[in-house]
C-alpha cells in the first residue's frame, strides 16, 4: 500500500510543473475578461484611481439596466439574426461542396482546394469595396441578407477544408452500402455521411458564428442605417461617443461577449476535435 501511495505522490509530483503551467496560462486568459466585468460595476470613484481596486463593495447595476433602455437591443437581435443566417448558410454551403470535393472527382481539383484556401488569406480591408458595389448593385445595402452575403467569403472557405476533411475519413463503403439498399446519392449523403461528420459541422457553424458576430468592417460598411446596426458597430460607436465612461463600455463589453463565451464553452470539445482534423487531414 505503501508502494502504491509512493508512486502516486511521485507521479503527482511530475505533474505539479505542468498543473502549475496551465495554472498560469488560465490566469493571464481569464483576467482581462474578469477585469472587464469588475470594471463594469465599478463606481467611477474606483475606475480612475491611481492604485487598482479588485473589489467593489457597491456595484454600479444602473450601467445594465441604461444600455437595455437604448438601442442595444435591436443591435443584439441585429448581430443574432445576421450570425445565426450565415453560420446556417455557410455551413450547408461548406458540406456540400466539402462532400463534393471528397466524393467526387472534380477536374482541377487540387488547384480549386488552392484557390479555395486563398481566399481565406485575402484581407478584408481588400474585399470591403468590391463587396459593397456588388450589395448595392442589388439593392442589399442595410440589410441582414447583403450582410450575410458579406460574411460568406471569410467562413466558408475554412469550413469547405474541415468538411472534406472529415468526409475523407469516412468510408466510402458505408455510403456505397446504403445506396446498394435503396438510397439514392444525396439520401447516402444526409443519413450516413452527414452524422458521422457531425464533430466537423459542429467546428464549421461554430467558426462562421463566432467570425460573423465579431466582425466589424463589413457590417459598418454595409449596415448604415442605425436601426440595422450590429454590436460591434454599436459598441464602436458607444466607445467613440462616450470615451470617458468607462465603466459603460466594460458593461455594453460584457454583454457582447457573453454570447461568445457561452456557446464556445457548451461546444468546445467539438470545435478542438474539428479544427485538429481539419489541419492533420487531406
Amino acid at each position: 500500500m505503501s508502494v502504491t501511495n509512493g508512486r502516486s505522490l511521485r507521479r503527482r509530483l511530475r505533474r505539479a510543473p505542468l498543473w502549475l503551467a496551465v495554472a498560469i496560462i488560465c490566469v493571464v486568459c481569464l483576467f482581462p475578461f474578469f477585469w472587464m466585468l469588475l470594471t463594469s460595476l465599478k463606481p467611477n470613484s474606483d475606475i480612475f484611481t491611481a492604485t487598482p481596486k479588485f473589489f467593489t463593495t457597491t456595484p454600479e447595476l444602473s450601467r445594465y439596466s441604461s444600455l437595455w433602455s437604448t438601442g442595444f437591443p435591436r443591435n443584439f437581435l441585429n448581430s443574432l439574426i445576421v450570425a445565426t443566417g450565415t453560420t446556417v448558410v455557410g455551413t450547408a454551403i461548406a458540406a456540400t461542396a466539402g462532400y463534393a470535393l471528397a466524393r467526387f472527382r472534380v477536374p482541377m481539383r487540387r488547384y480549386l482546394l488552392v484557390l479555395v484556401l486563398m481566399v481565406q488569406m485575402i484581407p478584408q480591408v481588400v474585399l470591403v469595396i468590391p463587396l459593397f458595389i456588388m450589395i448595392r448593385s442589388a439593392g442589399l445595402l442595410n440589410s441582414y441578407a447583403g450582410l450575410v452575403l458579406c460574411y460568406l467569403p471569410l467562413t466558408i472557405s475554412l469550413g469547405i477544408w474541415m468538411m472534406r476533411s472529415f468526409f475523407l475519413g469516412i468510408p466510402p463503403e458505408m455510403e456505397e452500402a446504403a445506396m446498394v439498399d435503396g438510397a439514392s446519392r444525396l439520401g447516402a449523403f444526409f443519413r450516413i455521411a452527414l452524422p458521422l461528420a457531425w464533430p466537423g459541422l459542429s467546428a464549421s457553424a461554430i467558426y462562421a458564428f463566432i467570425t460573423s458576430w465579431n466582425e466589424l468592417m463589413f457590417a459598418l460598411t454595409i449596415m448604415q442605417n442605425s436601426s440595422m446596426q450590429t454590436l460591434p458597430v454599436a459598441l464602436n460607436e458607444f466607445f467613440a461617443t462616450y470615451y470617458n465612461n468607462w465603466g459603460g463600455v466594460m458593461a455594453a463589453s460584457v454583454i457582447f461577449s457573453a454570447p461568445v463565451i457561452g456557446f464556445f464553452l457548451l461546444v468546445q470539445r467539438r470545435l478542438v476535435q474539428g479544427m485538429v482534423v481539419g489541419a492533420i487531414k487531406g
